[in-house]
């Protein structure tokens, strides 16, 4: 980094003046392994790549088209003294702990996008100069700007645009901007009142139960039943794809269509088609790969004999030579693969194992995006006895020992826990990409295009493929005849990727028996994010998936405490050995309203749950509710653990209470079984009668001991 003035007047932090040739990132900023092409200053159009190290961020470029011309070359030198340069460490002393002196790629596109909105609106007053804007000018900035965003947002504008004040000052040549008043009056004044904030609250909406149990039943079906059949269907195009490349016209190759193809026709039978841009037209490659003809002999033999009319009057299948394994209800899912489908299938195939890496890890999009082949090793070759462990990189406020944002993330200390399907899920992906690529990599997840995609498939492209496998499944549901798997369209809207992470602890939290698909992996979900230290999930500093599952926990802990006063308000009895204890916490748990942030919410989710003995559990699937008390659980929870195993809910535990609620709803459940051991073969119906009355048992119990909250208080 180049200084100005003279040897005495130093200032490291200050740059030279950059030429038009000048590169827009400097070497000294740019990772050894980053082969990005760097724009010139000079340049229309100025590239971020050379800063992204992060295969989930896109290649984002700065267009300076949008930048007003006269004020285009000031706004330009302080982007690149932006881009190129560090904030002073006493600047930094009031930004607060999450103050950077350099941040990523993304938030500095966002700040220049903030500095040419400024600049578009000063132009518009015919303000021509950055040193024009005075304290006047940015007050009524920003009471324009700030009026009708949240909060949080406003807040962050405000730091964006002081930041273009700080770097001007580190400019060779600074605007002389004025100083944002917020900076030397305190930024609260300049906000919108907290009422109507809602960006940076924690507003992400789990995904619905309805719409997760089939969508998470059709993802495991397509990685478990199907991927064997796609992947075999995927290669037999391929290698037919490359036999009609390479075949050179020849007279054989003609007389191979006249004697296959022709008879068809003219017998009336469906001619191989497909589809391309909604028009049926003759399956050229595949025709030609099946005769061993030229495509360009399989074009002219159609043209000569009119079959594209016939094809597209009778357009027929095109069916690949790979067996097929996978069934649906104990009949096969397809005759065939169609070798027009297959690449929409491999797609899917790579989506349904993305659903599931996102949903059953707890990890964020962009961990997701950055994991790669050999990330979970067998358990023999990591020495983990049993357990598949997942290393990879994280992101999140990553930086170095200066406080710079680090695009490449780092290596998490402590890897992931992976469940079955989480294995399976990889290895799936294992089986797409080459060793040691990313799992996503969109180069490798392209089936339909040969462009050199860099990266990992980005959010936008993977909520669009989900959004398309939904389709599919919802058309394949009806073909199959399962309208109980059919995906319902959610109540919160698109099934964005954030939610998955969200819902992974809502579920953990509310359906401990799994009362959607995967019941036992709820269970275990439970187990190895709660134990959060001897299970090696997860023992950092920056919670992440443990705040959102304790904020999850205790939000579930309010509504059944709700609940329970609900009840015994009504003139419900309780029994069971913790009940006056669950009375007391009941009475002394508040309800929560509204949105949280989540920050704040998930200290306090921590301290809630960690008051043994008061804190409630819901177990439908053992009708009860469990007041939890470590030394009490007969479930053996982990040393430390907050929560039961609430999967492994065992008769006689000291934790337990009951409604008479429980015990309606036992004897419901002992009728359902009785009708279920009318028509069951004798050893399982003598199995479901034994369970019926058990259920019957317990609810007489309940009834024989129940008393009013009253007589328990």
């Amino acid at each position: 980094m180049t200084a100005v003035g003279t040897a005495a007047e130093i200032d490291t932090y200050v740059l030279a003046m950059p030429t038009p040739a000048s590169p827009v990132v400097l070497p000294q900023w740019i990772s050894p392994g980053n082969t990005h092409p760097n724009s010139r200053y000079q340049d229309a159009i100025w590239s971020m790549a050379p800063l992204i190290d992060n295969p989930g961020t896109g290649l984002v470029k700065l267009h300076w088209k949008n930048c007003p011309e006269l004020l285009r070359d000031q706004v330009k030198l302080a982007a690149w003294t932006m881009l190129n340069g560090q904030l002073r460490p006493t600047y930094l002393q009031t930004r607060g702990v999450q103050a950077r002196s350099r941040s990523g790629a993304p938030e500095m596109l966002a700040t220049c996008l903030e500095w040419m909105r400024l600049a578009r609106w000063l132009h518009e007053r015919q303000i021509t100069s950055l040193g024009a804007c005075t304290e006047t000018e940015w007050r009524a900035y920003a009471r324009e700007r700030l009026h009708q965003v949240s909060r949080d947002t406003a807040a962050i504008i405000c730091v964006r645009l002081a930041n273009l004040w700080a770097f001007d000052q580190l400019s060779a040549r600074p605007s002389g901007i004025a100083r944002p008043p917020w900076e030397t009056e305190g930024v609260d004044d300049f906000l919108p009142s907290a009422s109507t904030a809602s960006s940076g609250e924690n507003a992400t909406e789990p995904l619905d139960p309805l719409v997760l149990g089939p969508l998470l039943i059709w993802a495991i079906r397509f990685v478990d039943d199907f991927a064997d059949d796609i992947l075999a269907a995927w290669a037999e195009r391929r290698r037919l794809v490359a036999v009609a490349a390479a075949t050179k016209a020849s007279p054989a190759g003609w007389a191979a269509l006249k004697e296959w193809l022709l008879p068809v026709a003219r017998a009336g039978h469906p001619l191989p088609a497909s589809s391309e841009k909604r028009d049926i037209q003759m399956a050229t490659t595949y025709i030609a790969a099946l005769t061993g003809s030229n495509r360009g002999q399989v074009s002219r033999f159609v043209k000569q004999h009119g079959l594209a009319e016939i094809a597209a009057q009778r357009p027929g299948p095109c069916p690949l030579r790979a067996a097929v394994a996978g069934q649906i209800n104990g009949q096969p899912w397809r005759e065939h693969v169609d070798f027009n489908e297959a690449a929409e299938l491999m797609r899917h195939l790579g989506t349904a194992a993305t659903i599931i890496l996102l949903y059953l890890t707890g990890m964020r999009p962009q961990e997701v995006q950055g994991l790669r082949s050999g990330c979970c090793p067998d358990p023999a070759a990591d020495g983990t006895e049993g357990r598949h462990l997942i290393h990879s990189h994280h992101y999140k406020n990553v930086t170095d020992d200066d406080g710079n944002h680090v695009s490449a993330g780092e290596v998490r200390q402590v890897p992931w826990v992976a469940i079955t399907p989480v294995v399976h899920a990889i290895r799936v992906l294992e089986r797409i990409v080459p060793e040691g690529e990313l799992l996503l990599g969109a180069a490798h997840h392209s089936f339909r295009s040969s462009h050199s995609y860099v990266g990992a498939l980005k959010k936008s492209t993977l909520t669009l493929r989900i959004e398309s496998f939904v389709n599919w499944v919802n058309r394949e549901a009806e073909t199959q005849g399962l309208p109980s798997q059919i995906i319902p369209d959610d109540p919160h809207g698109a099934i964005g990727l954030s939610r998955f992470r969200r819902s992974l602890a809502w579920h953990v939290a509310r359906r401990p028996g799994g009362l959607i698909a995967l019941a036992i992996q709820y269970g275990h979900m439970r187990t190895v994010l709660d134990a959060r230290t001897s299970s090696g999930y997860g023992a950092r500093g920056r919670r992440g998936i443990h705040a959102i599952l304790d904020v999850e926990t205790a939000l579930a802990a309010a509504d059944i405490a709700a609940r329970l006063r609900d009840r015994v308000a009504a003139g419900e009895s309780v029994s069971g050995p913790a009940a006056r204890r669950a009375l007391t916490a009941a009475a002394h748990t508040p309800r929560f309203e509204g949105r949280f942030v989540l920050r704040t919410f998930a200290r306090k989710a921590s301290a809630f749950l960690a008051r043994d003995g008061v804190v409630l559990y819901d177990n439908p699937d053992a009708f009860l509710i469990c007041a939890f008390k470590h030394d009490n659980a007969l479930c053996e929870p982990e040393p430390g653990a907050t929560a039961p195993r609430q999967y492994d809910c065992r008769p006689g535990c000291g934790n337990t209470v009951r409604t008479d609620t429980h015990a309606r709803q036992l004897r419901e459940r002992a009728d359902e079984l009785d009708k279920f051991a009318a028509h069951a073969p004798e050893p399982v119906s003598k199995r479901l009668r034994g369970n019926a009355i058990r259920l019957r048992e317990t609810a007489d119990t309940h009834d024989a001991t129940a008393h009013s909250a009253e007589a328990l208080t």
